[in-house]
């Protein structure tokens, strides 16, 4: 199933995305799209059984924002040097063990909303993300089945990050993390049972229409099973807790100076496999 959230900020609606581009409105079935709802197998069974029945109620598509896929998440996760290729492009080592930071969930906005620049930013950058939304409370995971099995879904996130207050500015991420719509997530959270394959995905994002980043899960350093067993001896997911599980080259960090970060003005856009795009036009805070 894909899954959204439409209508205004902090007013939207649960919603279903049909096989042929239906909007299904699902608020007189379910109150929201959020971690009660995937840890509640009876009820996303409801869900499915009425998508399959075809009687749901039908949204303009065209009249609707696109809020965040998932409400009420209770932490975000993050992943970084995931990647082969972007470890190489920043001149890092591979890391022996997931490095691990936090986002912090006001970050999150729809995947169409602007993206502000911090005040005293010169180094806005863009990284496009597999996440991943824990379904399932998890501790202390043995095994990979374990791990994907309290996978909720996929959607994309767009890990915004200022790298001057990232790395400059003190010695650690947070700063250049958590600034204001750093995280656009959606547009749609697609359900694990339609995901075949989480390692075999493929991210792209585009500034002002030059393709930047082009990769595959594939070339994760630790793939996503290994992720989320990772994470649960160090900490307990709860279902509505999001993982950003890393970019792959081309952020504006990797390239040769004049570095091309980001200005007001500039439209990212980015999309992974089967999870659908994203689109933000980039202001001045």
């Amino acid at each position: 199933m894909k899954l959204l959230r439409v209508g205004p900020a902090g007013a939207e609606r649960p919603a279903l995305l049909d096989h042929d581009g239906t909007l299904r409105d699902l608020s007189g079935l379910v109150p929201d799209i959020d971690g009660a709802l995937l840890a509640d197998e009876t009820a996303l069974a409801g869900v499915r059984r009425a998508a399959r029945g075809g009687a749901l109620p039908v949204l303009d598509r065209s009249r609707l924002r696109i809020g965040p896929p998932v409400g009420r998440i209770g932490k975000i996760v993050c992943i970084g040097l995931n990647y082969h290729d972007h470890v190489a492009e920043t001149g890092a080592r591979i890391p022996d063990e997931p490095v691990v930071f936090m986002k912090a969930p006001d970050t999150v906005v729809g995947p169409e909303d602007p993206v502000l620049i911090p005040r005293g930013s010169v180094k806005t950058d863009w990284e496009v993300e597999l996440a991943v939304v824990v379904g399932r409370t998890a501790r202390s995971l043995e095994t990979d089945a374990e791990a994907l099995a309290a996978v909720a879904g996929y959607t994309i996130a767009h890990d915004v990050s200022e790298r001057e207050f990232q790395i400059e500015r003190g010695g650690q991420w947070d700063k250049g993390k958590n600034c204001e719509t750093f995280n656009p997530l959606g547009p749609w959270l697609v359900t694990a049972d339609e995901i075949t394959d989480p390692q075999a995905l493929t991210l792209r994002l585009w500034v002002n229409g030059e393709l930047k980043q082009d990769g595959s899960t594939a070339n994760q350093i630790f793939p996503v099973a290994h992720i989320v067993r990772y994470l649960s001896r160090f900490m307990t997911l709860y279902p509505g807790d999001v993982i950003n599980t890393g970019t792959p080259a081309g952020v504006a960090l990797g390239h040769p100076d004049p570095k091309p970060y980001l200005r007001a003005g500039d439209v990212v856009e980015l999309e992974i496999t089967g999870l659908g795009r994203q689109r933000q036009f980039l202001k001045n805070a």
